[in-house]
C-alpha cells in the first residue's frame, strides 16, 4: 500500500481548499480532545500517589467549610494505628489582583513530614518554623508570579480579616517546594503559612482546625482507624467523617461538577460532528471521482484495492490533523500550566493520549470512509464511464 501513497496523496489534493477546511476541523477537533483529556486526567488522579494510600483526611460531617475543635488532636493520636496527625485552615485569598485567586492554607509545624512528595530543603524547613509570618510555595507558584526566596508577599484575604480589621496578609516567603511526580505536578500551585500565625491574628475561627490529616502504618488498617476516629466526636456538636486522601479528592472534585461526565459529553459532541463533516467531504470526494475509480479498476486494479484506497486517503486525512491536533494540544498545555499552574489543573498530553487519539482517527478514518469505500468497490466499469 505504500507505493500507492503518492495516489492517495493526490486524491487528498485534488480539491486544496475543501481539504484545507476539513483539516482544520480535524486539527481543532483533536486539539480540543487534547486539551480537555489533559483536565480529565489531572482530576482524575489528584490525591494518587504512593504516600496517599497511608494517609486518611477527617472534616466535618456537616460539611468541608465547618471547622473541628483542636481538641480533637490529642484524642487522634491515641487511635491505636494512627503513627502522626497533623492539621490545616483553607484560607484561599488573592495576590494583587481579585483574578490571582490562590489556593492558600495554614499548616501545623509537622505538615510538610505527612507529605514526603513535597521536597523541600532541610534548611527552607527550619526557617518556615522559625519564621512566624513565614510561607513556603510551590516550584509552579513561584514562577508564575516570580516570587524568590525573601521576598514579601501581601494576600488579600476573601475570608478572613485580620483582629486590626485589615484585608492584607502579608507573609515572608522562606521556602519553594517541588513534586517530582508528573501526575501531581499541578499540587505545586499552593502557598502554605503557619497555623500558629493564623490562629493569632485571624478575627474569628481562632482554636480550630478546618480539617485532619492522619498517617497510618498500614493502608489495610483505614476502615478501622477511620470508623475509630469517628467514634470519637458521635453525637457530640462536632461529627467528623474520615475517609481515605483519593475518596476525599474525589468527593471535593465532585462538589462542583462531574469532570469526567462533562468532557465525556463535549468529545463526544466534537466527533459526532467530526464524523458529519469528514463522511460528507468523503463521500463528496468520491462522487466526483467515479470515473477516475472506473478507469483504475479497467486498468487492473481489483475492487479490494479500491477499497483499500478511499479507506487510506479517509484514514491519512484524519490521521494528519489527529497527530497536528495533538502536537498543537501538547504546546498548549505547556503554556497554560507555565502561566497558569494550578489555577487550572492539567496534566502534559502523555502517550496515552497520543494512542488514544491515534486509535481515534484510526476508527473514524474508517467510518467515514466505509460507505464511499464501498461505493468504489461495487461500482461496474461500464456505467460508471458511461457517467449512470
Amino acid at each position: 500500500m505504500v507505493k500507492y501513497l503518492p495516489l492517495v496523496w493526490s486524491a487528498l489534493l485534488r480539491r486544496k481548499t475543501r481539504t484545507v477546511f476539513t483539516l482544520v476541523s480535524v486539527i481543532a477537533a483533536f486539539l480540543l480532545f487534547g486539551l480537555l483529556n489533559s483536565v480529565r486526567d489531572a482530576f482524575a488522579s489528584a490525591g494518587r500517589n504512593v504516600a496517599a494510600a497511608t494517609r486518611l483526611i477527617t472534616i466535618s460531617k456537616e460539611s468541608f467549610v465547618v471547622s473541628l475543635p483542636k481538641s480533637l488532636l490529642l484524642q487522634i493520636r491515641s487511635v491505636p494505628g494512627v503513627s502522626a496527625v497533623t492539621y490545616a485552615n483553607w484560607f484561599g485569598g488573592y495576590y494583587q489582583h481579585p483574578q490571582n485567586q490562590l489556593v492558600t492554607e495554614a499548616v501545623a509545624p509537622n505538615y510538610f513530614d505527612l507529605y514526603p512528595e513535597f521536597q523541600l530543603p532541610a534548611a527552607q524547613l527550619r526557617a518556615f518554623h522559625a519564621t512566624r509570618a513565614g510561607a513556603v510555595a510551590g516550584a509552579s507558584l513561584a514562577e508564575r508570579f516570580h516570587w524568590r526566596i525573601g521576598d514579601e508577599i501581601p494576600i488579600e484575604a476573601t475570608i478572613f480579616p485580620q483582629k486590626s480589621g485589615s484585608n492584607t496578609w502579608t507573609f515572608t516567603l522562606v521556602g519553594i517546594y517541588h513534586v517530582d511526580d508528573p501526575r501531581l505536578q499541578g499540587e505545586e500551585g499552593a502557598l502554605f503559612f503557619n497555623w500558629d500565625y493564623f490562629d493569632q491574628a485571624t478575627a474569628f475561627g481562632g482554636g480550630t482546625a478546618g480539617w485532619y490529616i492522619e498517617r497510618i502504618a498500614h493502608p489495610q488498617e483505614a476502615y478501622r482507624v477511620a470508623h475509630e476516629i469517628d467514634a470519637l466526636s458521635l453525637n457530640s456538636d462536632h461529627e467528623t467523617k474520615t475517609e481515605s486522601e483519593d475518596a476525599f479528592a474525589a468527593a471535593f472534585v465532585s462538589q462542583f461538577a462531574d469532570i469526567g461526565l462533562i468532557v465525556g459529553s463535549i468529545m463526544g459532541a466534537v466527533f459526532f460532528t467530526l464524523i458529519l463533516l469528514t463522511g460528507n467531504t468523503m463521500a463528496q470526494a468520491v462522487r466526483e471521482r467515479i470515473p477516475e475509480l472506473a478507469i483504475l479498476k479497467t486498468i487492473g486494479f481489483s475492487s479490494r484495492s479500491v477499497l483499500a484506497l478511499v479507506l487510506a486517503e479517509s484514514v491519512l486525512l484524519l490521521a494528519l490533523g489527529g497527530a497536528i491536533g495533538l502536537a498543537l494540544a501538547a504546546v498548549a498545555v505547556n503554556a497554560i500550566r507555565a502561566r497558569l499552574g494550578a489555577q487550572i489543573p492539567m496534566l502534559p498530553v502523555g502517550t496515552q493520549a497520543w494512542l488514544s487519539g491515534l486509535a481515534l482517527t484510526i476508527i473514524i478514518g474508517l467510518l467515514v470512509g466505509a460507505l464511499p469505500a464501498r461505493r468504489g468497490m461495487r461500482l461496474r466499469i461500464v456505467e460508471a464511464l458511461s457517467g449512470r
